[in-house]
């Protein structure tokens, strides 16, 4: 009666008991004879199980964890969060150009969570390494080309020489390259890059090093070069680039002024000044100073086809571009002369500038000057891809809608185009990652069986250790639900301490790694070359949280046995 009136509902004599078993089991205990003995060596295994199983939970998260949020934010890191390009392209790397739209880029820096806008290109490459002419090595790699606007933040972190490119020279040759790239093929900070591009005709391009990266992401590493946008932008010959010229030989007497045009779809119209036409050459005999300027367009059909515009929603052309001849006449300007031809019946000509754009033919009593501006080419109005930073990148999804719904009601943006998200982008590596999910939680679950099966058995064997114990308490009026909440609070106070000490080797394993690196990768692999760890505090908390409280509930079925222990035979019990 004393228990029922008493201390059937006393949560401080139900601790005080239970903490005096816990005392117990921690001394010596002469009186268990035989299998009772069994009791200290079992609870120390259940308590180590406890332990093991949050060491290695704690450290497969954070390693897991690690590993995704690591190679997710190298990736993005060369890339992007979500990308615009044009539509229809399957590779971003090899995509067509995009007119670039000074209104679209405005929009896009407005929507809520971007965070910046940049726009990029790319071009395959083979680089020749830097030794003897009989140790000659090619790499096929792919030049990023990036403007003064490009966020370098990523790369300042992973920066091992050097420094990063200064794109604000119109003329810079500057590269970023990998310390993989650097060291298949001999080159060292400072060193010139020979480039060849393979186009109708293979052309060579030297780029200068200024930067070294590595990042431990292999297959980027050892792929990507970083210069500037524009250098990119010429090699695909995008747009239409137009220059004039002089042709040695004459016609009837007359000079052959000539357009050269590359770019485009290779479908050229022609505008002297009428209009356009089908005619890339002209015949002229030049009796006064006088400008000529010839404006170069492709079409598909027509002649009269509307010219490349990003603000045209008909144009399929390239956007056109424009170029000039300007002549003087120096002398006797009606007279009718033929021009000074060399031995070989070639036009004579003296230059008077070291690029061959401006120089000057005789024709008897009369000087023709002629000088020449080639265009600009409209191949920087293009780029590969629009490049855009989100805040969020657990929304991303939601954030590629809105980039949508931005790019596809633009009144002033009419081209067709597609916005895809990093995990388009790199699809396979996200799955992967995303089934690292699913070797987390089988490794949980099976390290929590674990535990549950070990604490299960240490109850059991501390309900049969302590079965007088039980019956004595019965005869004094306990009942079984104040008996097993004794128990269950003992074996939680195992429990407990098996998790103590798991957390502290777990995370100060984990810390270790994160600090020295000591686990190394093959980076060939695993795309890393050490070992990640990402520590999540709620993750962590919430393990512990969830072990404690599923490995009570699983005690909760031994202690029913406590109920079919009989108080007059177990008293008996020796």
């Amino acid at each position: 009666m004393y228990f029922r009136i008493r201390m059937s509902n006393n949560w401080n004599y139900i601790y005080f008991i239970a903490k005096k078993l816990q005392r117990k089991q921690l001394v010596t205990d002469d009186s268990l004879q035989g299998n009772k003995k069994a009791a200290k060596p079992i609870t120390r295994i259940a308590i180590l199980s406890i332990s093991l199983a949050m060491i290695v939970n704690i450290v497969t998260i954070a390693v897991v964890e690690g590993f995704q949020q690591e190679v997710s934010r190298k990736v993005i890191g060369f890339g992007s969060h979500i990308s615009i390009q044009k539509s229809g392209e399957i590779s971003l790397m090899e995509s067509a150009p995009l007119m670039k739209s000074k209104k679209l880029e405005e929009t896009l820096a407005r929507i809520e969570g971007v965070t910046h806008v940049q726009s990029v290109a790319y071009k395959p490459a083979l680089l020749q390494s830097r030794g003897g002419e009989t140790q000659k090595e090619i790499l096929g790699v792919v030049l990023k080309g990036v403007d003064k606007n490009y966020d370098w933040s990523f790369f300042k972190t992973y920066l091992k020489e050097g420094k990063l490119p200064d794109f604000t020279d119109p003329a810079s040759t500057e590269v970023l390259i990998s310390k993989r790239i650097a060291a298949d093929l001999h080159y060292q900070l400072g060193d010139t890059i020979n480039a060849y591009f393979v186009k109708q005709k293979p052309i060579q391009r030297q780029f200068r090093i200024v930067g070294i990266y590595e990042t431990g992401l292999e297959d980027f590493d050892k792929e990507l070069v970083f210069c500037y946008l524009p250098q990119v932008q010429q090699l695909n010959d995008w747009g239409i680039s137009a220059e004039l010229i002089v042709e040695d030989s004459l016609y009837f007497g007359n000079l052959i002024l000539r357009a050269q045009v590359s770019g485009g779809n290779g479908n050229y119209r022609y505008d002297w000044g009428e209009g356009y036409e089908n005619t890339p050459v002209i015949a002229i005999y030049p009796q006064k100073d006088t400008t000529i300027r010839l404006i170069v367009a492709d079409y598909w059909t027509f002649l009269d086809e509307p010219t490349g515009s990003p603000d045209n929603p008909k144009s399929e052309t390239a956007i056109p571009d424009t170029t000039w001849l300007q002549i003087k006449v120096k002398g006797d300007k009606l007279s009718t002369s033929p021009f000074s031809m060399d031995s070989e019946g070639n036009l004579k000509k003296h230059f008077l500038s070291q690029d061959g754009l401006h120089y000057e033919v005789k024709a008897g009593a009369k000087t023709v000057d002629l000088e020449f501006f080639p265009g600009h080419g409209s191949y920087q109005e293009y780029v590969g891809s629009y490049e855009l930073s989100v805040a969020d990148f657990s929304d991303i999804e939601n954030q590629k809608k809105n980039i949508e719904k931005a790019v596809e009601f633009n009144p002033d943006f009419r081209q067709q185009v597609k916005v895809n998200s990093i995990k388009d982008n790199q699809h396979d590596l996200f799955v992967w990652l995303s089934f690292l999910d699913v070797n987390l939680a089988i490794i949980l679950v099976l390290m929590l069986i674990i535990g549950i099966v070990n604490m299960g058995s240490a109850l059991l064997v501390l309900i049969l250790v302590r079965t007088n114990f039980i019956g004595i308490l019965k005869a004094m009026g306990a009942n079984n639900l104040f008996i097993r909440k004794v128990f269950m609070i003992h074996t939680g106070q195992l429990i407990l301490k098996g998790m103590i000490w798991g957390n502290v080797i777990g995370i100060g394993l984990c810390w270790l790694q994160y600090q020295f690196h000591i686990i190394p990768l093959d980076p060939k692999v695993y795309y890393l070359n050490t070992v990640p760890i990402e520590f999540s505090i709620w993750k962590i908390g919430a393990l512990n949280v969830i072990t404690l409280g599923v490995c009570l509930l699983a005690l909760f079925i031994p202690s029913l046995l406590i109920s079919r222990i009989n108080p007059a035979k177990s008293i008996r019990f020796k």
